[in-house]
């Protein structure tokens, strides 16, 4: 899913609207806005736009502001009218700052996983900021941990795919057919089992390595202290062959 996402400023430009007719619609109900970007900044869709515009049209028409509240609440705009278009979902966005900084990566690796086609922004501002859903900072931990487990990058790119199918279906707004949806969650259950397996594995051969380590460290301390005193000894029988050369 990639949808154009606009702040306030760019969404009443783009209308030739003022900010106080926005508030006023805003207040009425005529206009919602789907969420916020990093919580702070609300935002509007191209769905919020044409609703505007369907506005625009009646005030044009001679409806004033009330009469067309009461055209909402009874029959709605044509974008929202019941049977013609599902109602969207919110969605929080965050931008690739404060992405980077949940996840506790640079820019520059999401910019390269981007290139990679291994994430994708899910909006972007007309000033070509690109904006994320708050399901991306698990996304980059799976990636950074799929990377840790030696996954190639191709393997990578498959499990991610497969994650952001799962979004999309989960949330109503995926292209994909009932059967095809059907199928990339089987495979993506199938993905997950396997990735359990090999971390099971993982953590048996962590846990042989803490148990010898733990059996051997005596042994490994006994032999540093015998290389301790083997090479205090050397030392020390460097120096009294010095000094009888010397003298």
């Amino acid at each position: 899913m990639n949808k154009n996402v606009y702040n306030k400023k760019e969404f009443i430009e783009l209308l030739a609207l003022s900010s106080e007719d926005l508030d006023d619609w805003e207040k009425l109900g005529l206009i919602r806005h789907p969420g916020k970007i990093d919580d702070q900044i609300p935002y509007y869709t191209d769905t919020n736009i044409r609703e505007a515009k369907h506005i625009q049209q009646l005030l044009k028409f001679g409806y004033d502001i009330e009469s067309i509240q009461k055209i909402v609440r009874k029959v709605g705009l044509p974008e929202t009218i019941a049977g013609k278009k599902a109602k969207e979902k919110a969605t929080e966005f965050i931008t690739v700052g404060e992405l980077a900084g949940q996840a506790e990566l640079n820019t520059r690796t999401i910019k390269y996983w981007e290139e990679k086609g291994i994430i994708q922004p899910e909006g972007r501002s007309p000033g070509g900021y690109r904006l994320y859903s708050r399901a991306y900072i698990d996304i980059c931990n799976l990636i950074k941990d799929l990377q840790n487990f030696g996954y190639s990058l191709e393997q990578i790119k498959e499990a991610s795919d497969l994650f952001r199918d799962f979004l999309t279906i989960s949330r109503g707004v995926s292209d994909l057919s009932r059967d095809e949806a059907k199928k990339r969650l089987e495979l993506l259950q199938s993905k997950i089992t396997e990735l359990n397996e090999r971390i099971m594995g993982l953590k048996q051969g962590i846990q042989r390595w803490e148990d010898l380590i733990k059996k051997k460290k005596k042994d490994i301390s006994h032999v540093i202290g015998k290389l301790t005193q083997t090479g205090k000894k050397k030392s020390k029988n460097v120096k009294m062959s010095t000094q009888k050369t010397t003298a």
